[in-house]
């Protein structure tokens, strides 16, 4: 990228500005950082259309989707396109509720579902969608209150304060949620400002064969044909305000909602996306990446893969353990095949010897004068020590996490009766009468809450499936934690059954009080302080938590100063490039990047088009041939066969999915990929294998966003699903082409 100093950035409005590359998730109020860049590519709207705080602009059309009336990040972005609060996202963010409402009888996951009213429309209790409203740079409210004289404890206690002052003084009485949260390594702090719907609905989805075709075996790769979207609706009370969920809310009316175009893309187009970016470490530096290379990533791998694999054997035997785990799988299986690919990629590209040698160069930067060297020259070596430190309980503790206190969930309920084993053992050392009654009353009101919950917390729940996992989890435990960190029971049960660990499982499956909803009933019906403490799930849990507690001391020791030592390095890099202008890395606060559409060359001699079509979907259904992953469904052939594509295909040919440029990372699933009219053309929803590494380097010849075609979707919802209510309520746009540059060369139908 050019260096340029904020100064000349606005220079750039009159004359030309070339980046090397689409790299960056840009902060929203800082749009003129880019917008010269942006015109020379082609967009058409201006600074006002795209974010204002006092007129309606295209931020308010984007929501952050959660599950939490007050979130602090985003699993997923969605975007309004209709008038009347209508969302649209990925399948796989609204997999979740989608499995939800699921069950044998009604399979929404395999066969779709599909609203045709409103009354019809599905609530999602706990589900929310937030809008900003507005955000603003605090860093002056916050930083020169702050110095380096203090501990980091002190530091961020002085920090919260702040913040929490902050917060409450910009809620308006609790009608926005406040989010502040630092930049750049607590160099630079953000207020971002939400207005959170309480209130959003299910309206429909494709199959999974549709909106997850591929499964596992297609995810972060290209070519795909995935028509991954779902549908949503927010709704508010009567006079729009946000409410909680009630037969009297009525559809949100926006400020902005997304128009749609039909007119497809061709290669250089001009794109934007927008959303909620979870988490990327571009500064990382080399001593943080070999850590996570040598003992971050591979127990994650490990016990994610074989967590994956217990469940697959029994869903794939099983329909309802299917529907049961559906969610949990998908989202398991993303983050192992992530980091997978986050390894190969980190040493297919070089990506640790390139951050060596920006090491290097700031290291002799730092030296070049005195002050440099006193405030920045053994930032590196404090940061290098630290992670050297760190690696030695890291892995103890990923395992002693999800293995143990997270390996089964029998182990999660165990740990839901933790506060009734306080008051049990409260009521049992109680002496007065008095304070015994109300105790015993605690215990009864504790007991009734938990009872409540038992049809929801046992509702995705499978005894064999789980005793499978629990047998698994508890002999990776006791393989690869250290015998240090061995609860006394688990090593005493071990010796008990002579290693055989599914015996050890169905022994504790058998005598536990939680390992069914009957048992879990039966058990509050009347519970026992002797019976509860007695119970090896529950001795197993506390002994886990115990464990992990003390791993995780080991390895805080030391997080402040590394914290330090990463805030003075991104300072030192700031002022080593100081013409530089810099983006902050993705922290599930709203952003924008921009691109283009392009394909790519992932190997050498093999080109990748920007462009698939339905007629990759029909190859690949004939080519994975009984593979659960690639059943195309019969009225989708009919579709194909006939060629009836309405107004959303093109040229005899119906468009899938295509490639742009634009910088993403998780979070912005569910983005809106906007064209230079301010119009959705798609939504993102995937980055490729080839570019895994891209949170920690971006790779300007590789890294690519997969999308899937409006189009497409539009194509499912009308012709596939008959939902022609939700078709007559978008904003749909053609306008006429300029003539064409020459496309890359296309698939024939």
């Amino acid at each position: 990228m050019k260096k340029l100093t904020y100064f000349l950035a606005a220079i750039f409005m009159f004359g030309s500005f070339s980046l090397k590359a689409h790299e960056g998730m840009w902060i929203p109020m800082l749009l003129q950082q880019n917008f010269a860049e942006m015109q020379r590519m082609g967009l058409k709207l201006t600074p006002e259309e795209i974010y204002s705080i006092n007129h309606s602009s295209l931020k308010d059309a984007v929501a952050g989707l959660a599950n939490s009336d007050e979130p602090q990040g985003f699993f997923c972005t969605s975007e309004i396109v209709s008038p009347n609060g209508l969302l649209f996202t990925n399948h796989h963010c609204g997999y979740e509720y989608i499995q939800k409402h699921s069950s044998v009888q009604h399979d929404y996951l395999k066969d779709g579902f599909w609203a045709m009213s409103m009354k019809e429309e599905l609530p999602n209790p706990g589900m929310t969608a937030s809008v900003l409203d507005r955000m603003a740079d605090v860093t002056d409210s916050i930083v020169p209150f702050l110095n380096d004289t203090m501990t980091e404890s002190q530091r961020s206690q002085k920090a919260t304060e702040i913040i929490s002052r902050l917060k409450k003084e910009n809620s308006d009485h609790g009608k926005y949620n406040v989010v502040i949260k630092p930049f750049f390594n607590g160099n630079k702090y953000y207020m971002l400002v939400y207005i959170v719907y309480k209130d959003v609905r299910l309206v429909g989805a494709p199959p999974s064969s549709i909106g997850k075709f591929g499964g596992d075996t297609d995810n972060w790769m290209w070519p795909r044909q995935t028509g991954d979207f779902s549908i949503f609706r927010i709704y508010t009370a009567p006079d729009g305000s946000p409410a909680a969920y009630s037969e009297n809310n009525v559809p949100l009316k926006p400020k902005h909602f997304l128009p749609i175009s039909l007119n497809g893309v061709k290669p250089g187009d001009f794109t934007m996306v927008w959303g909620f970016p979870g988490q990327t470490n571009r500064y990382m530096t080399a001593p943080e990446l070999e850590f996570r290379m040598a003992h971050y990533y591979p127990p994650l791998i490990n016990a994610f893969g074989k967590k994956l694999e217990v469940w697959k054997q029994h869903m794939d035997a099983n329909q309802d353990v299917r529907i049961k785990y559906a969610s949990d799988y998908a989202m398991i299986a993303n983050s192992w095949k992530y980091f997978l690919g986050q390894t190969r990629g980190v040493r297919d590209q070089h990506v640790v010897a390139e951050k060596k040698a920006f090491d290097a160069k700031f290291e002799q930067w730092a030296d070049e004068n005195p002050e440099r060297k006193a405030k920045y020259g053994n930032v590196l070596k404090e940061i290098q020590d630290a992670y050297a430190e760190q690696g030695s309980s890291i892995e103890p503790l990923i395992y002693a996490s999800l293995t143990g206190a997270s390996g089964a969930q029998l182990i999660g309920f165990a740990k839901d009766y933790s506060s009734l084993n306080g008051l049990l053992k409260q009521y049992k050392e109680e002496k007065n009468k008095e304070s015994k009654d109300r105790k015993l009353k605690q215990i009864q009101q504790e007991a009734k809450k938990l009872s409540e919950k038992l049809n929801e917390v046992y509702k995705d729940y499978d005894e064999s499936t789980d005793q499978d996992v629990f047998a698994a989890m508890t002999k990776m435990y006791y393989e690869q934690v250290p015998e240090s960190l061995h609860p006394v029971y688990l090593d005493k049960m071990v010796r008990k059954f002579k290693n055989n660990f599914s015996e050890l499982a169905s022994y504790v499956y058998e005598k536990s009080n939680f390992s069914t909803k009957a048992k879990a009933e039966a058990f509050l019906a009347n519970p026992d302080l002797k019976t509860l403490e007695k119970d090896p799930a529950f001795i197993l849990m506390q002994g886990y938590m115990s464990d992990l507690m003390t791993a995780s001391q080991g390895y805080r020791k030391g997080s402040g100063e590394l914290e330090k030592a990463k805030r003075l390095l991104m300072a030192g890099i700031m002022a080593m490039e100081p013409d530089k202008i810099f983006y902050p890395d993705a922290n599930s606060t709203l952003r924008y990047s921009f691109g283009k559409v392009e394909g790519y060359n992932p190997e050498d001699g093999i080109h990748d088009l920007f462009q698939t079509h339905l007629y990759g979907v029909m190859q690949k259904g004939r080519r994975y041939q009984g593979n659960p992953e690639f059943i195309v469904p019969e009225k989708l052939k009919e579709i194909f066969k006939t060629k009836d594509y309405g107004p959303y295909g093109q040229d005899g040919k119906m468009d899938t999915d295509f490639l742009t440029t634009n910088d993403i990372t998780g979070g912005n699933s569910g983005s809106p990929v906007i064209n230079a009219n301010g119009e959705l053309i798609g939504l993102a929803f995937d980055g490729n294998w080839e570019a895994m590494s891209g949170d920690i380097k971006y790779l300007p010849k590789l890294q690519r966003t997969i999308v899937v075609d409006i189009r497409y979707v539009l194509l499912i919802i009308d012709k596939y699903a008959g939902d022609h209510r939700l078709i007559k309520e978008l904003t749909l746009v053609k306008t006429p082409q300029p003539q064409k540059m020459q496309p890359e060369p296309m698939a024939q139908q």
